[in-house]
């Protein structure tokens, strides 16, 4: 247990995970919440008047070892998880909610952070110190500080039966996931997929020692049957199993979860003196309210929607033309879109793999973060990793001081959930002069290398690694004093920024040269391709525009109104998507039930962040194409302004500086070629 409860006597001071043992965590948790009471208590009860060094800048950098076990646990829970971590993630959730409770609603520690906000005036504090100052203040008044005893019971309430409810939601879409196989025998069953997949699903149904093909809803086995599989009704039966996910009446089930979230976050909010959980979330947030964040999605939708609606039926013709289909169905849409794309122009992504192999794209991504910020990754192996297939990396700066270590991790497998995300186990912040570096992580969930083939990925998951990298330099890159406000601790509507701006490099055939090489010839990708795959970048942009404003608008049907009244969660998602809607319903399937982001993630009233970050990461791309795609200059703006400024200003004066304007919408709707 001594292990997570004091500093790790290890290189970089990294986690040592081939020394936990599960046993460790729950007793880990106990000591080190216990210990954080300790430094808790301090503060509040220091004889001297409160000032910013010993109440406001002593809480941030309290709790440090708590910190550290939370990251670790989480991310695990997250990429390598057991049914015994899962119980202990529902044992410890709720010692860490009334922990967290007890400082936000402890009084003596408010009177405290409030008269030195109320001196703040007079204080002579840098721009950073002043905003987290104001951090500080605004988390406990937006916390309950100010209840009456009473409210404040009601709060911790809510609290932690949230924080049960949302872990018990991912666990069942994780169950949900996992539980679900399509057994294929017959051959003629397999044709229009792509060798690669086919090779996959075989070694998947040999470890299972069953004959045949196994695929699965894991993404990179679901996402090429259905685009992909020629046999009509074997992709519906597997468009149908990924859409009722926890939506089966059985023990998974998310319904009745989905609407207590949603009905707590709304009391919760009225608790605190806020109409609605989107008007307490968003007075955080670069839209400031509701109304402005509707009127964002509706302007959009108007400007999306007449061009999704001309692809849409330009698609319609396309498969009756091609199959005689009256009518597509969402099992359709995916598979007729890519054989359209390739008749329009003769591009798809069997072709595009060959030329991007992981290990090359990764490479890539490194090289063109070592030309824009100076930047060099070494892989190590003398750290700890926490699953065999993991790698480590240590990355230095021009003076070869070390920058941070990241660990990547590429590869789907039991215990990790879907999708892909950047997160860290240890952050940035500066103190006793020693500047602590960030141990980032990007986990990914990519085809695996096959007997014959290395990891090739389609065009999609080279962009997503460069999505989840951008986030991921953003938190390397962190040079601030205070670990609240490091790297990614920005606004929620700002922290897509830096992801999405790294996918733009994807595009260029300046950055393509340098990592888009055929894995057994090394010949760089063709320039035709390159022309192809600019020209269809606005490809169904209408289509996948009006997609994701669906998505925010869901989330804010949810979250900008009184859920109270909601009684079938499938009608009321039919409801709030009414006016989005291409293809028709499907019975059995309900989202918002596996609606990870905003059920079980962090993205509850923030899911338009998407489209938001696109307005911001379009008109600062703009200026780079301007300067060149490696401007120095430029590069050297957004690292010093945006990547390590972390969330030290307010997001727009940041923005301002590094762009000389305010972020212009019509760079996005150029490049999504609507207009």
């Amino acid at each position: 247990m001594k292990i997570l409860t004091s500093k790790f006597n290890t290189k970089y001071d990294t986690a040592p995970f081939s020394q936990i043992k599960l046993d460790d965590y729950k007793p880990s948790f106990i000591e080190n919440i216990a210990s954080a009471r300790i430094e808790i208590d301090a503060i509040t009860h220091n004889a001297d008047s409160p000032s910013f060094q010993n109440t406001i800048e002593a809480l941030d950098f309290s709790g440090n070892a708590l910190e550290r076990l939370s990251s670790i646990f989480f991310n695990l829970n997250s990429a390598e998880t057991s049914d015994e971590m899962q119980k202990i993630a529902q044992e410890v959730s709720p010692l860490l909610t009334e922990f967290s409770n007890d400082i936000t609603l402890n009084e003596d520690l408010f009177k405290r952070i409030k008269t030195v906000y109320e001196q703040r005036e007079g204080l002579n504090l840098t721009t950073e110190q002043a905003t987290l100052l104001d951090k500080k203040f605004k988390n406990f008044s937006r916390n309950g500080a100010q209840l009456s005893e009473e409210k404040k019971l009601k709060l911790r309430e809510i609290d932690t039966e949230l924080a049960m409810l949302k872990l018990t939601y991912g666990e069942n879409v994780l169950a949900e996931t996992n539980n679900y196989q399509l057994h294929i025998t017959s051959k003629e069953d397999l044709n229009g997929l792509p060798e690669g997949t086919v090779e996959a699903a075989k070694a998947l149904a040999k470890s299972k020692e069953l004959e045949g093909w196994i695929f699965t809803l894991d993404y990179p086995s679901y996402i090429p049957f259905v685009t992909y599989a020629d046999n009509r009704e074997l992709r519906k039966e597997i468009a149908i199993a990924a859409g009722k996910k926890a939506f089966q009446n059985n023990e998974y089930d998310n319904q009745k979860i989905t609407l207590k979230i949603a009905k707590l976050r709304h009391e919760r909010a009225n608790l605190l003196g806020y109409e609605t959980h989107s008007h307490f979330v968003l007075e955080e947030r670069m839209a400031q309210n509701p109304n402005k964040v509707k009127s964002f999605l509706n302007d959009l939708l108007a400007k999306a929607k007449p061009a999704a609606e001309r692809e849409f039926a330009k698609l319609t013709a396309f498969a009756n033309s091609l199959d005689g289909i009256e009518k597509l169905e969402k099992w359709d849409g995916a598979y007729y879109s890519e054989k359209l794309k390739q008749q329009l122009f003769n591009l798809d992504d069997e072709k595009l793999k060959p030329y991007f192999q992981l290990e090359n794209v990764l490479n890539g991504a490194f090289t063109i973060a070592g030309k824009l910020y100076g930047l060099t990754f070494t892989e190590i192996f003398d750290i700890d990793k926490y699953h065999e297939e993991v790698m480590t990396y240590e990355v230095t700066n021009g003076n070869k001081e070390l920058v941070a270590i990241f660990y990547a991790d590429f590869f789907p497998r039991k215990g990790k959930r879907n999708g892909a995300w950047m997160t860290g186990f240890k952050s940035q912040y500066i103190k006793d002069v020693i500047n602590e570096r960030p141990h980032i992580s990007n986990v990914c969930n990519f085809t695996k290398p096959t007997a014959t083939k290395p990891s090739l990925l389609t065009f999609n998951e080279v962009t997503t690694l460069f999505h989840e990298f951008g986030h991921g330099l953003h938190g390397m890159l962190a040079n601030t004093v205070y670990p609240s406000l490091s790297g990614t601790s920005v606004y929620w509507d700002f922290v897509e920024l830096p992801s999405q701006l790294m996918e733009n490099w994807c595009y260029e055939s300046e950055a393509l040269a340098l990592f888009a090489k055929h894995y057994q010839t090394g010949e760089v990708i063709p320039q035709e391709y390159v022309e192809k795959i600019k020209e269809s970048a606005s490809f169904q942009e209408g289509m996948a525009t009006l997609r994701q404003i669906s998505f925010g608008l869901l989330d804010m049907a949810f979250h900008s109104n009184n859920p109270t009244e909601i009684t079938d969660v499938k009608a009321f998602e039919k409801a709030a998507f009414e006016g989005t809607t291409l293809y028709p319903d499907v019975a059995e399937n309900c989202m918002s039930v596996s609606f990870s982001h905003i059920f079980n993630g962090g993205y509850s009233s923030g899911y338009y962040s998407y489209k938001w970050a696109e307005v911001l990461d379009a008109d600062a791309f703009a200026y780079f194409q301007e300067k060149g795609i490696f401007n120095k200059e430029v590069a050297t703006k957004f690292k010093e302004n945006i990547l390590s400024k972390g969330g030290t200003e307010l997001p727009m004066e940041l923005y301002k500086r590094f762009r000389g304007h305010e972020p212009n919408a019509d760079a996005l709707l150029k490049r999504a070629g609507l207009v």
